[in-house]
């Protein structure tokens, strides 16, 4: 263990409150829940100043959520701002999800032809208007590697004054202080630089629960998130290569934030890798609430039968597999490649427990392909078990595996020879391949908002299919993909979920761009890169479900892979005719 960096911080309400003078009024925008706002505004006015105190993160949605009264509202009109350095739709996402939230009023958003940082909010009620201009305060920065950012940020204006001026509140002042430490410490030359690099910090922000699918508000969360992919990008271009690449391989980044009672610090140390799991009680796979314990895993693929074949993560763990001989088409099929995405690894389970029932099945199942990312996961659900938690989704070494290759995994191939084996030993010209991404917004409010390079995952938008296929698999691909939405366009209620989130993300962030096949988004496209022909991806917006949600979560994972399983007998017979 190794320490990088401590340090407290002022809270930015206290140092409000005793900065405030008697008889002077103000606005101020921190990054804050609402009960620590109002309890702040509370205290002002016994020092006998009047003050609002504004949420900084969202502050389109809070304003709609404090102060707007919608009775008798029939139509919203938002004009936002678009700004040459954001998304031309960056201002109309941080509105998410109020268009679920208006009632039965129409909700228009127009882009305005300025980038001034606030909207203006027409309602409209029994043929009268009423305009108002909502402040989002924002700055345009540069980042730690060399970005330019339109973010959030805190404000403060006195009454009377027209524009006011920035407030580097404690939010902005954690993060900014913690990432210059990280990039000022000495790292060496070789990756991976550590083992585990872990950021604890403690921030007092309660979660704030929306009426609107599994949304939440949470500041924590999303602090957690712009940690982990900035420090990616750290040492992306510290490693020299360009940003997004899932090859790098740094160590593991783990960024634990914990609710406190008003402390806000942060301490940055390196550690060894851990080489347990934190396993819970055994569930009935069929109706499991939530991720199963690794060690149930294990014990279901024993149950499957066939044959065993291993590999190994860095940490040391274990990784299983089953290969199940027979005279089927053999199919690959895998979960957990991204741990934090839960219900893959049920569905698989599933879905092979019914395939091994089957005459002639043959297949292989590795339902956990990154143990040390699901180690991760199970360690950080104890504090903050509704959080999307991508820092889980990596391996140990702080790559993707998918990206690993023998060609540049040198002595580093661990999690990804699990695949290797099961396509030697299967044979097999289709891998079905369980995936999932957020089930509410996913944001990173300090680097301009929008995650950057995964601004197609940034809202749910139901659940979707893609296929990766190899020169002159496109017939097989397209077949596959009509034979697979007609059986999933027959389970009750899912074409009805994918509707409705649909809808709400092209409301707020526009067009889609999947096609839609037999009611389901899909993608198709060329990709030479995996070794298998055929590559179907199914991405199923899991990430922090429980109960009767998680559940229908790996169902229709299970019933995608016994779907294709199925179709793809029917595809390679055809081939073979």
């Amino acid at each position: 263990m190794s320490m990088i960096f401590e340090q407290s911080f002022a809270r930015s309400l206290d140092a409000l409150v005793a900065q405030a003078v008697p008889g002077q009024p103000f606005e101020a925008w921190t990054f804050d829940d609402t009960r620590s706002r109002r309890d702040a505004e509370r205290r002002l006015k016994e020092k006998g100043v009047e003050a609002r105190i504004r949420s900084a993160y969202k502050p389109l949605l809070f304003v709609f959520l404090e102060d707007i009264d919608l009775s008798g509202v029939e139509r919203i009109e938002i004009r936002y701002p678009v700004h040459a350095n954001a998304p031309a739709n960056r201002f109309r996402l941080e509105a998410y999800p109020l268009a679920a939230m208006v009632g039965d009023a129409t909700i228009d958003f127009v882009a305005r032809e300025d980038d001034g940082f606030f909207y203006e909010v027409v309602l409209t009620r029994a043929g009268q208007t009423e305009t108002l201009t909502v402040l989002a305060p924002n700055r345009v920065h540069t980042d730690a590697v060399g970005e330019t950012n339109v973010s959030p940020t805190g404000w403060i204006c006195q009454v009377g004054e027209t524009t006011g001026q920035r407030l580097e509140t404690d939010y902005e002042q954690l993060f900014r202080a913690a990432i210059d430490a990280v990039a000022a410490h000495d790292w060496g030359a070789e990756e991976p630089y550590f083992e585990e690099l872990n950021i604890r910090a403690a921030y007092p922000a309660a979660d704030e629960p929306l009426p609107v699918g599994d949304e939440v508000v949470s500041l924590r969360e999303a602090l957690h998130e712009d940690f982990y992919f900035s420090l990616l990008e750290f040492f992306q271009k510290k490693s020299g290569r360009p940003l997004g690449d899932r090859g790098l391989k740094p160590g593991q980044i783990v960024p634990e934030i914990v609710s406190s009672q008003g402390e806000i610090s942060i301490r940055i140390e390196t550690r060894a890798l851990t080489t347990g799991f934190l396993d819970g009680r055994d569930q009935a796979v069929d109706a499991a609430s939530e991720p199963l314990a690794a060690g149930q895993v294990a014990s279901l693929l024993v149950e499957i039968g066939g044959e065993e074949f291993q590999a190994r993560s860095r940490s040391g763990r274990q990784l299983s597999a089953r290969y199940v001989a027979g005279s089927d088409a053999a199919v690959m099929i895998s979960g957990g490649q991204h741990p934090n995405e839960t219900t893959g690894v049920v569905g698989a389970l599933r879905a092979a427990r019914t395939l091994s029932k089957r005459e002639g099945a043959h297949f292989t199942i590795s339902p956990l392909e990154n143990p040390d990312g699901y180690a991760i996961h199970q360690r950080l659900r104890v504090d903050n078990p509704r959080h999307m938690h991508h820092a889980a989704r990596y391996t140990a070494l702080g790559d993707d595996l998918e990206y690993r290759t023998a060609e540049n995994s040198g002595s580093h191939l661990n999690e990804k020879e699990i695949r290797f084996k099961a396509q030697d030993l299967s044979g097999a010209q289709l891998h079905v391949n369980l995936h999932g991404y957020p089930s509410h917004e996913w944001t990173r409010p300090l680097s301009g908002y929008v995650p950057r390079n995964f601004a197609m995952w940034t809202l749910p938008k139901g659940f979707f299919l893609i296929v990766r296929h190899h020169q002159g698999w496109t017939e097989q691909a397209e077949s596959l993909l009509d034979k697979v939405t007609r059986h999933l366009s027959a389970i009750p209620g899912l074409l009805d979920y994918n509707n409705r989130q649909i809808a709400l993300y092209e409301i707020h962030a526009g067009e889609t761009g999947f096609r839609i096949i037999n009611g389901f988004p899909c993608l198709s496209s060329v990709d030479d890169r995996h070794t298998v022909p055929m590559t179907l991806i199914t991405e199923y917006p899991d990430e922090t479900i429980y109960g009767d949600d998680f559940v229908t979560g790996h169902t229709a994972q299970m019933e995608t892979v016994l779907s294709a399983y199925a179709a793809w007998q029917e595809l390679v017979g055809d081939m073979v005719a």
